[in-house]
């Protein structure tokens, strides 16, 4: 059922951002008096799931989910119609039309992206307000588990205090930061440390199995008693917080499991925390090093325990516009970042990249209005983004084009545009059959 909503909200988050991007390039060559032949979610290679023509134009659903397009009439486009191109400039072609107008209706698909994503993005800081995690409210650093970042010097304690040189205020931030750190200031048990990266950590880091990072220290919470545990008679309740071990204080499972493994069949002297009150317990430690307690807490454990701090602040609907705002310039910046590394050779992050399977498993196994609007927010700038790029048969290779013919005053032969719009699919279907494969290859170390 989980991967089932999953895929639901993938659809529809898909369906709604090609959609809106298609209509970003139908409107204006509809005002602009361009005939406009075909409307289609997803592409129809051979056949149609529907398809019903409104007057000039026939709308309808395709079969393969890789996006979608309109066909203008006298536009060299995916259709790769050569017959249409073949005959005289009609008054209604869209190569008929002066540069500026082609242009508008080029940039139309991704001016609605950045509009969309925008618009999400204030009602989204009206409607939940905001939520943080303040970086120095984090009482006893984070837990450093991934084999790369323990090779590179960080240790489990740890508090981060910046990246290149620029204070890091939440943990969001903090996450974010990978991909563009190069170095890190960090406090150890008082002492400030400088750990640098290497260039290729990107690379690393994206694909190896461990994909942890900074994560949160889990207190031992006790959830439950197992019937075969040793200590199941002494009055050990859910809620418990293991606070001591031997008369030194361990609150945190990565303090507490090692010194339970090294005392296996013996017994311990154990504080716990309960509510306010602390109990002493003498407790047994089996011959797996365990105590026969289900323990485990959640992010809202840790803030509830005091181990650190949540802020939330709610916003009137013009607060919103400028948080909205924010946030949405924020993410583009943080996307052409991304961009940047993907595209750098030395870095490796070419070797991270995802197709359809990263994307459908960015969304929640539980339905969520919240998350779903976020990530449908991210999902609309990264097509907006990606469509900018001058590629050729992305908008932003069309637009290159034409911002040229506008400053020579000399318009490509069609001949030149057939070829350079081939070379650019040859591109794009290459990226995606990299993207989707690093998907497969990672799912398939996964089962194994």
């Amino acid at each position: 059922m989980e991967i089932i909503i999953k895929i639901l909200q993938f659809i529809l988050s898909l369906s709604l951002i090609i959609v809106l991007h298609e209509l970003g390039h139908y409107l204006p060559a509809k005002f602009f008096k361009i005939k406009v032949e075909k409307f289609y979610l997803f592409f129809d290679v051979k056949y149609s799931l529907f398809k019903r023509k409104i007057g000039e134009t026939v709308w309808g659903i395709g079969w393969l989910p890789l996006g979608g397009y309109v066909k203008i009439s006298g536009m060299i486009d995916e259709s790769m119609d050569k017959d249409q191109m073949s005959k005289p400039p009609q008054p209604w072609e869209f190569r008929s039309k002066p540069t500026w107008q082609r242009l508008i209706v080029m940039l139309g698909g991704v001016t609605v992206n950045f509009i969309l994503a925008w618009v999400i993005y204030i009602a989204l800081a009206f409607s939940y307000g905001s939520s943080s995690i303040p970086l120095d409210s984090i009482k006893d650093g984070f837990l450093i588990k991934n084999p790369i970042l323990l090779e590179l010097g960080f240790k489990t304690g740890d508090k981060i205090l910046s990246n290149n040189g620029n204070k890091l205020q939440s943990y969001s931030e903090l996450r974010k930061s990978i991909i563009t750190s190069k170095s890190y200031k960090i406090n150890r048990d008082g002492e400030i440390i400088n750990i640098n990266l290497p260039v290729d950590f990107l690379g690393k880091f994206s694909s190896a199995n461990d994909k942890t990072s900074f994560e949160f220290r889990q207190p031992f919470v006790i959830q439950s008693i197992s019937e075969t545990s040793l200590n199941k008679d002494y009055d050990i309740r859910k809620g418990d917080i293991i606070y001591s071990i031997n008369g030194e204080e361990k609150i945190y499972l990565d303090e507490i499991i090692p010194i339970l493994t090294s005392n296996k069949n013996r017994t311990i002297e154990a504080e716990l925390l309960r509510g306010t009150f602390k109990i002493k317990k003498t407790l047994n430690v089996d011959e797996s090093g365990k105590l026969g307690f289900m323990h485990g807490s959640t992010t809202q454990d840790i803030i509830n325990y005091g181990y650190m701090e949540f802020k939330e602040d709610s916003y009137s609907l013009i607060e919103s516009i400028g948080i909205g705002s924010a946030n949405f310039a924020s993410f583009i910046g943080f996307y052409f970042d991304q961009l940047t590394a993907i595209f750098n050779p030395s870095t490796g992050a070419y070797k991270g990249l995802g197709g359809f399977i990263a994307i459908g498993n960015i969304f929640p196994s539980q339905w969520s209005w919240q998350s779903f609007w976020n990530i449908t927010a991210l999902l609309s700038v990264m097509l907006g983004v990606l469509n900018l790029l001058p590629i050729p048969a992305l908008d932003g290779g069309h637009a290159m084009f034409l911002i040229y013919e506008m400053i020579s005053g000399k318009t490509p032969s069609d001949k030149f545009m057939e070829y350079i719009q081939l070379i650019g699919f040859i591109i794009l279907i290459s990226l995606v059959i990299f993207a989707n494969g690093n998907d497969i290859y990672k799912l398939f170390n996964f089962m194994l």
